[in-house]
């Protein structure tokens, strides 16, 4: 439907107008590599001869399967899924921008082919998952399945399933986004564990805890390391094992056939995370308890407690107190302290 898609390259400019007309600009026609290193430039690119014979083959190659322009204006039975196509290309330049903002540190993303992987991976998730789409701090979470895995196949579908666990972080509606619920969390948490704390961030302006947005979006893939957020993800998923979340990686009519077979066959307590044993212990609605992320959230906010108390004086300074912890956090020590602070609100909510 797009071919780039595959190709070892990627793009980082718009493609199609709000209306799916072509842009017909010569950094796009560079980048799907329309235009040849000669006329590489806007003056060479006016020469008449170029510009026509370039555009023709723009216009051709970015059309696709899906009919290019003609398609918005074609008053078939397939307006629906036209919008879609247009919606879709709209933001492939978006996951261009971010892809090469993602990781850049990396030796491994300074080959294009790596880069043009996770473009792919990212470009065809956005259309396989209409709904969400794509949203900023994506490529983040799937930078990792690149890494390990490298075939973009199987970096997908890990990826897939990865987001069926936390797309709802990225559903947006018109006054929200869905992490919101999350720092909502958070904030009661807080209230909790460290009224104090809580009132001091109120009185900032605070009490949102928007702050906290990002930790929360990308599972703090910006506050460690890329070993040390891998070997946190292993540890957050390994407390949370519930081995009825088979049903959240199925089809939803197999994964609804196999929770009636299983019906009356309750799991013995030891081969659920400890997180989740805490949880039913204490008689927590599975379908409804917090994800240990925000606990974890929770825990770094309680260790920079008393810097928070004395030395933020605006919003700014509870940002920069945040941002100073990049690189200085442990996974081991700051799971602890979430367990803590999870038995701790479980014993006084």
């Amino acid at each position: 439907m797009f071919p780039l898609i595959g190709s070892g390259r990627f793009i980082t400019a718009p493609v199609v107008t709000e209306d799916g007309e072509p842009v017909q600009d010569p950094v796009v026609l560079k980048e799907l590599g329309l235009l040849p290193e000669e006329n590489g430039n806007a003056d060479n690119f006016e020469l008449s001869t170029g510009s026509v014979v370039y555009a023709d083959a723009f216009n051709s190659a970015i059309s696709g399967a899906s009919g290019g322009s003609e398609m918005v204006k074609e008053p078939s039975g397939h307006g629906p899924q036209d919008k879609k196509v247009i919606q879709w290309k709209l933001t492939l330049h978006q996951i261009g921008l971010d892809v090469v903002r993602t990781d850049r540190t990396l030796e491994f993303y300074e080959k294009q082919e790596n880069l043009s992987k996770l473009w792919d991976v990212l470009a065809v998730y956005a259309w396989f998952d209409a709904d969400v789409g794509y949203c900023q701090g994506m490529s983040d979470l799937c930078s990792p399945m690149i890494i390990l895995l490298q075939d973009e196949a199987d970096a997908f579908w890990c990826f897939e399933h990865l987001m069926r666990r936390l797309r709802g972080n990225f559903r947006c509606t018109e006054s929200s986004v869905g992490v919101e619920t999350q720092l909502s969390n958070l904030a009661s948490i807080t209230e909790v564990i460290d009224p104090k704390l809580h009132q001091h961030l109120e009185t900032l302006g605070g009490g949102n805890y928007l702050f906290a947005f990002r930790m929360l979006m990308v599972l703090f893939r910006r506050e460690f390391s890329f070993g040390d957020s891998l070997y946190l993800w292993e540890m957050m998923w390994a407390l949370e094992y519930d081995p009825y979340l088979f049903s959240v990686y199925e089809d939803s009519k197999s994964a609804s056939e196999k929770h009636k077979g299983s019906k009356g066959k309750p799991k013995s307590m030891r081969q659920f995370g400890k997180y989740e044993r805490d949880n039913r212990k204490n008689g927590v609605n599975s379908q409804a308890h917090l994800p240990i992320s925000v606990f974890l959230v929770a825990s770094v906010l309680e260790n920079r407690s008393s810097k928070l108390l004395t030395e933020a004086r605006g919003l700014d300074d509870v940002v920069k107190i945040l941002n100073d912890i990049t690189g200085n956090l442990d996974a081991r020590k700051a799971c602890r302290g979430a367990m803590k602070l999870h038995k701790k609100y479980l014993k006084k909510a």
